[in-house]
């Protein structure tokens, strides 16, 4: 198959194929999404720094368009044509398990390293009990505000998640707000973004009202879960914000913010320097709102892991750990603002140690505010089968039917895989 013939960049050190040793030397094929410049700079100054240092092992570095990424990898999974190395999108990682695409990792890598790694990438590197990837940064999701706008409405600046302003009063802030506003519309969901993106934005807000997508750690049904009242309750919400009271500003130039049009932004760490661009030291970052359970953020990331295929998996881990050093993570972590991976590179870090202005990004990812999407092979039908169900509540359909419908359709997926046994299970049960 021709999988990277569109759009790929292959840089190497030399010609030689996957899993290949020469003259003493192992290659190793890796591919990675090709994000901002920033970033693939980044890792490619890397990998050239790897090589140099190990030269008895070369990587060999594939970037891949990020809007093809998942589709090649899928194809290249269902080909049997994976690279020894594999970087992807986490929310998907159990998918690839399930199919029996990846080897485990937790003793592959140095204790060091596995020990210095934050809470919420442990979490989403885990599942079925085994350690399956690792990323070198985790994301941050909360509300940027002008402080400002907010003072001029009496509204207090929680500076903990565990003081985050309650929805209702919330709901009174943003009411507030929209008094002093031309068009009333005074927050920004990014509902100019698409896809994922409601999965991860939204689907804290009803896990933080006491309901949520599926049935954890089970995962085995999302019916009572989905179409429970907490998760209606909260849907109800953002239907309240953009149909009933057009509090929500639809965004369509990604300017809403930035131009001054709105005093909040539900968003992630990704804004921050346009943000402070345009607001300077106006700019202030909230924990979400508690909708009842308490506030509840978002996390995930881009993380790395071995395939089966691999011929030198001690070597693919001795790479994962060098990106893991402290110098590699804070490259990274500059060039695309996200939240550094590792305890040692935070207290390192000018945005994220402890008087740092994105402050609260780590918190939520070590003090347990955080919600890793669903680990479950079933997650890229669940996250569609959501985002339908979110426009349509947003659009006026009724909250209770649209969840009760995702509800039944998600858990119908489920059955239809009998549960999406692991690799263990399926192959015992093909032994009858």
């Amino acid at each position: 198959m021709s999988l990277l013939a569109i759009g790929v960049l292959t840089l190497s050190g030399c010609g030689s194929d996957s899993e290949t040793v020469q003259d003493d030397v192992t290659v190793l094929d890796a591919w990675v999404h090709s994000g901002r410049q920033s970033e693939r700079e980044a890792i490619s100054e890397q990998v050239a720094r790897f090589n140099a240092a190990h030269p008895n092992a070369r990587i060999q570095l594939t970037l891949i368009p990020e809007g093809a990424y998942n589709g090649q990898v899928q194809a290249a999974a269902l080909a049997g044509d994976l690279p020894d190395l594999l970087e992807f999108d986490a929310a998907f990682v159990y998918n690839y398990v399930w199919q029996g695409q990846l080897i485990p990792i937790r003793d592959l890598l140095a204790q060091a390293t596995y020990r210095n790694l934050i809470p919420s990438i442990i979490e989403q590197g885990t599942y079925d009990d085994k350690f399956w990837t690792v990323g070198m940064y985790d994301s941050g999701l909360a509300l940027f505000g002008r402080r400002s706008a907010l003072e001029a409405v009496d509204a207090s600046i929680p500076d903990h998640p565990s003081e985050a302003w309650s929805v209702q009063r919330f709901d009174a802030i943003l009411h507030e707000l929209a008094a002093r506003d031309e068009d009333g519309r005074v927050m920004d969901l990014k509902l100019n973004y698409r896809g994922e993106w409601y999965t991860y934005a939204f689907m804290p807000a009803l896990v933080s009202a006491g309901g949520g997508l599926i049935a954890r750690p089970d995962n085995d049904t999302a019916q009572g879960v989905l179409d429970s009242e907490a998760s209606i309750g909260a849907m109800r919400w953002f239907q309240r914000w953009v149909k009933e009271q057009q509090r929500v500003d639809a965004n369509v130039d990604d300017n809403a913010f930035v131009s001054g049009r709105v005093a909040l932004s539900w968003v992630g760490h990704w804004e921050y320097e346009r943000y402070r661009g345009a607001h300077g030291e106006d700019l202030v970052l909230l924990p979400l709102p508690d909708f009842g359970d308490g506030s509840r953020t978002g996390q995930g990331s881009w993380s790395w892991g071995i395939t089966k295929h691999c011929s030198k998996p001690a070597v693919a881990a001795q790479f994962i750990d060098f990106l893991l050093q402290d110098r590699q993570v804070l490259e990274m972590t500059r060039a695309n603002g996200a939240v550094p991976a590792t305890h040692s590179a935070i207290k390192k870090s000018e945005r994220y140690a402890a008087d740092g202005p994105l402050r609260i990004y780590v918190t939520q990812l070590t003090e347990g505010f955080a919600v890793p999407r669903p680990r479950t092979p079933a997650y890229p039908v669940m996250t569609s089968i959501y985002q339908n169900a979110f426009n349509d509540i947003i659009d006026g359909a009724d909250a209770q039917r649209a969840l009760q419908r995702a509800a039944d359709k998600i858990t119908q997926d489920i059955r239809d895989n009998q549960g999406y046994p692991n690799v263990a299970e399926r192959e015992v049960g093909e032994d009858g």
